[in-house]
């Protein structure tokens, strides 16, 4: 759906993006993160046409988006971090006028407003001035800008800044529902955003990719290892003999709590093995039950500072890792 291609960037003697490359597989919502100058603002606007790139190429769709920028751009949908509204429109003028640019035919123009109007949930300011209106619902209008036509390709840049709990829960839904016919790329600094709602993750620092996977296998590769957290109703000393005899452990840790009557044991082995199944039999075995068991992973933001550094220091060589295979 976007291919990537050596994508170079330079401001002068600053280089905002270095030698970036990387697909975007179709029906699937990206997480794009990096720290404030990693280059996500930079690249996607070279992406979507808006900036040109010192070096590399984009292909959206097969279109190279510099020599064929109106074929590409026809499957884009955009909405920028600050939303390109003109104040002295009403959000129905503002969304006639971007319907006509987009080329929608007048038969189907009232059609699709109206649907991008019912989810983005600007009825009630509809024919209010855009200049009047709060920051969340701007916000709104330029999200309903962007996905109106329902193009293939949707990029969002923050596109839940200034709402309030309730919109941010309600902009996630549609984002969801986008996900199911769209491509999706979404930009922000929520992590809870991206844990919620994206399939893959990429996380961009000093220009660099460092990192792409699904939100649940990002913190195991980072990690190298699988963990897993046991309660185990037992004496320490037996569960350390049962994991003693277990293979393909490489390290544990047994904590009694008193609180629960139980020990703790965490135990991390190889990424591709997955000791429950072989854990629960042997403490079946020995009489041993297991009342609780969970993975213990890296959290998202866990992951985000080890990849792209603590503050503002991005971590220093590149640690690219990218799934393989499917999910």
């Amino acid at each position: 759906m976007i291919e990537v291609k050596n994508l170079v960037k330079k401001y002068g003697d600053h280089l905002a993006v270095n030698n970036l490359s990387f697909i975007i597989e179709p029906g699937k919502i990206y997480g794009f993160l990096g720290p404030n100058g990693a280059g996500k603002s930079t690249t996607m606007n070279i992406i979507t046409g808006y900036l040109a790139a010192t070096e590399g190429q984009v292909l959206i769709n097969g279109h190279d988006i510099y020599e064929e920028p109106e074929a590409a751009k026809k499957c884009i949908g955009y909405l920028p971090e600050l939303p390109p509204l003109y104040m002295d429109m009403t959000p129905r003028e503002y969304l006639e006028f971007a319907s006509d640019l987009k080329g929608i035919k007048k038969s189907e123009k009232r059609a699709k407003i109206d649907e991008v109007v019912r989810m983005t949930g600007i009825e009630e300011v509809f024919n209010r001035l855009i200049k009047n209106l709060s920051k969340g619902y701007k916000q709104r209008v330029g999200l309903a800008q962007a996905i109106l036509g329902f193009p293939e390709i949707i990029i969002l840049d923050e596109p839940t800044v200034g709402l309030d709990p309730k919109q941010i829960i309600e902009i996630r839904e549609v984002i969801k529902k986008l996900g199911k016919q769209h491509t999706v790329i979404l930009s922000t600094h929520i992590m809870q955003e991206v844990s919620a709602v994206c399939d893959e993750v990429m996380i961009i620092a000093k220009g660099e990719l460092v990192a792409k996977d699904t939100p649940n296998n990002l913190g195991k590769h980072i990690q190298g290892s699988n963990t897993i957290e046991a309660l185990i109703q037992a004496p320490d000393y037996k569960v350390k003999a049962i994991l003693n005899k277990m293979e393909h452990i490489h390290k544990f840790e047994v904590y009694n709590v008193p609180e629960e009557g139980c020990v703790k044991a965490v135990v991390t082995t190889g990424m591709e093995y997955d000791v429950r199944e072989p854990l629960f039999y042997a403490c079946a075995a020995a009489k041993c039950p297991i009342v609780g068991m969970q993975a213990s992973e890296m959290s998202l933001e866990d992951v985000f500072i080890k990849v792209t550094g603590s503050g503002t220091d991005a971590k220093k060589g590149k640690t690219v890792s990218v799934r393989k295979g499917t999910k």
